[in-house]
């Protein structure tokens, strides 16, 4: 172990010094929590130099501008800035040393064009002096398989050639952008290039193809699989349906792997190819739960399952080193759990969270010899740190705080709970509670659920349910029926389908807590995209149980979902998903507003590309219409995430204000 080394680069703490009244005190502690909580994540892209000898790391700046700095790890070093990108709407996507002198970087952002909202990247090169910055690829317009300006993804970064990459790019054609129509030619698609990272040059490796949306190499350089999703007839949209092609070993050919039906998750999904047993490791299902499965690449389809869980999806492979290999598998239960193969890194895990007090660790990156490691290491009470282990010489170096503000707080233990929903089932979940407090007795209280509703929550650090406990709040974070992760009999027909079982399992987290002892007057709801659907939603099925509702980002129309998504080409996949029926009214609460009773509170970004902006804009009409309080503060310029932390920092205090406490 070596002393504490962290770089100070980020926004020093200062203290509040000044004189202030009682109530101004209360509104100036408020403001700092808002602050501490609401930044950015203080290193959004972290990689290790080949060598092991320097890091590249990308930090948030102000608005949506973000840095990318370099240091040497060592004793005294300070991080250089080498290379901005503005926000306006450029932004570092990530960063990663593709030599020990030059690094490659995605640029990504989004536009408006018309009633449209595009996605777009580029990559380019850059010295890790900063110099001879080089754009490598870059595509705007619309592609044969939807409206993402692809200007490439780097799908393997030690193909044989020193200075070259792999990329996957679309070919793009020329379009109007206004009404989006295709000029599809031939060498128009999805392929793959050796790129040369220093000029910018390419050698054509895989042919463009029009239906192609993925490759996957072996991690030496060979391209073995292939995915396409093919469109549904002459309709302009996908259909439903991924399939997979594999070349065997000495092959030139595609043959044909496995098909994937995106609704129902059925089928073989490839993820990664082992060069050394020549086979595909990916996910596909086993008694109704996701599990780790291997096909043979040999022609013969023979598999095997690796690894399955009988109460939750196996939904990670844990990959390490430059060629990402696979090591183990992944699957959260009330935590995560990783199931390792490799009695090196097993070690090595174990003997580092020991060493971190009982901490999760995960292995970020590592030299290209393995003789030094990039480690993260964190817990629901720590929002993690940056660390290079060395196991020969058995040193741990402390690098960069993930979130620096909060390095002297005292956060909330993370409590795995379950609770009864209305039909007997003990829904899972988790409790956070204001430091120092073991029970809710008297508390103001929140229901937080997730996103998705194709996800799930899981034990760990969260920003939001943290800062609330902060504030004196019990927070509860239930994983309802249509949540993700517990298999097929959970996850129902999804959360829009069954959404009486998915809302009502919400509501009666609102209800257990009330059971708990928490104040039934100070009880409110907030979420996040989908959280906010739910939280709009129990609303209208339980309008006398939350006194105040937060949505951020909502869906609030079924119906408005499904039209606006027919104008890119997965509409055809999002209307499946949804559905039709009753429920696509029943189940919307811009439909059902006048059943809401307490005050309502949204926010949305207009460069929303996941729930268009009109949505929450709907919401207010209806509700405002029917006579109700509600209030909606859009964020020009800002998407789904709002990932800005002048932003967030507004958000929480104006939440604050708003919820009784």
């Amino acid at each position: 172990m070596v002393r504490d080394g962290r770089w100070k680069w980020a926004p020093a703490i200062l203290a509040l010094a000044f004189a202030i009244s009682p109530t101004g005190a209360v509104r100036a502690q408020d403001d700092d929590l808002a602050r501490r909580f609401g930044t950015l994540s203080g290193v959004t892209h972290i990689s290790l130099s080949p060598d092991g000898q320097r890091l590249a790391f990308v930090a948030p700046n102000k608005g949506q501008a973000n840095d990318l700095f370099v240091v040497e790890i060592a004793d005294g070093a300070a991080p250089r800035r080498i290379l901005r990108a503005s926000g306006a709407p450029e932004m570092l996507q990530w960063c990663r040393w593709a030599t020990d002198a030059r690094l490659v970087c995605q640029i990504g952002g989004r536009e408006k064009i018309g009633e449209y909202i595009f996605g777009f990247t580029s990559l380019l090169g850059v010295d890790a002096t900063g110099g001879n910055v080089r754009t490598l690829s870059t595509r705007r317009g619309a592609n044969a398989v939807g409206f993402d300006f692809r200007g490439g993804s780097v799908i393997d970064w030690q193909p044989g050639s020193d200075g070259g990459i792999l990329v996957m790019r679309s070919h793009v054609p020329e379009a109007n952008r206004q009404s989006a129509s295709l000029i599809v030619k031939d060498e128009e698609g999805m392929g793959v290039d050796l790129m040369n990272v220093t000029d910018g040059s390419i050698k054509v490796i895989e042919k463009p193809r029009r239906d192609a949306t993925e490759y996957i190499t072996d991690g030496k350089g060979r391209v073995r699989v292939m995915g396409t999703h093919p469109m549904a007839g002459r309709t302009g949209n996908l259909s439903n349906t991924r399939r997979y092609f594999f070349k065997a070993e000495e092959g030139r050919d595609w043959q044909a792997l496995s098909t994937v039906d995106i609704s129902s998750r059925e089928g073989f999904d490839p993820y990664v190819v082992d060069a050394a047993s020549n086979q595909a490791i990916g996910f596909g299902k086993v008694d109704g739960r996701m599990a780790a499965l291997a096909v043979k690449l040999d022609g013969t389809g023979k598999g095997e399952t690796l690894y399955r869980h009988p109460e939750v999806d196996v939904d990670g492979l844990i990959r390490v080193g430059r060629d990402q290999r696979v090591v183990g598998v992944t699957y959260a239960t009330e935590r995560r759990h990783m199931i390792t193969t490799d009695p090196k890194v097993s070690a090595m895990a174990t003997s580092l969270s020991k060493a971190l007090g009982g901490r999760d660790v995960y292995f970020i990156d590592a030299s290209t010899d393995e003789a030094h490691w990039l480690v993260w290491a964190g817990s629901d009470v720590d929002p993690g740190r940056f660390y290079r282990y060395t196991p020969a010489a058995k040193q741990l170096r402390p690098l960069l705080d993930e979130r620096p503000l909060l390095a002297d707080r005292a956060l909330s233990p993370v409590k795995a709970i379950r609770y009864p929903a209305a039909d007997g089932t003990m829904i899972p979940g988790y409790l956070t509670l204001p430091p120092g407090r073991s029970d809710a007795k008297g508390l103001p209280a929140i229901v937080m659920p997730h996103g998705g509703p194709s996800a799930r929550d899981e034990w760990g650090f969260d920003w939001i349910a943290q800062y609330f406990a902060q504030r004196g709040f019990a927070v509860v974070q239930p994983n309802f029926r249509g949540s993700s992760g517990y298999g097929d009999k959970w996850y129902q027909n999804n959360g829009f389908q069954s959404w009486r079982t998915a809302i009502g399992d919400v509501a009666d987290a609102g209800r257990w807590m009330i059971a708990e002892g928490a104040d039934p007057a100070k009880l409110s709801i907030v979420g996040w995209s989908y959280g906010g659907y739910a939280a709009l939603q129990s609303g209208v099925i339980a309008p006398d149980l939350f006194r105040s509702i937060v949505a951020i980002a909502p869906v609030t129309d079924l119906a408005r979902l499904k039209d606006d998504s027919l104008k890119y080409t997965s509409g055809a996949i999002t209307r499946d998903f949804i559905g039709s029926g009753p429920h696509v009214r029943e189940g919307s609460p811009a439909q059902n507003a006048e059943r809401i009773k307490a005050p309502v509170l949204m926010f949305h970004g207009t460069l929303d590309q996941n729930v268009e902006i009109e949505q929450a804009r709907l919401m207010q009409r209806a509700l405002t219409s029917a006579g109700k309080k509600a209030e909606l503060i859009e964020y020009p310029g800002l998407a789904h995430g709002l990932t800005d932390s002048s932003t967030r920092t507004a958000m929480l205090g104006r939440i604050s204000t708003f919820l009784p406490r």
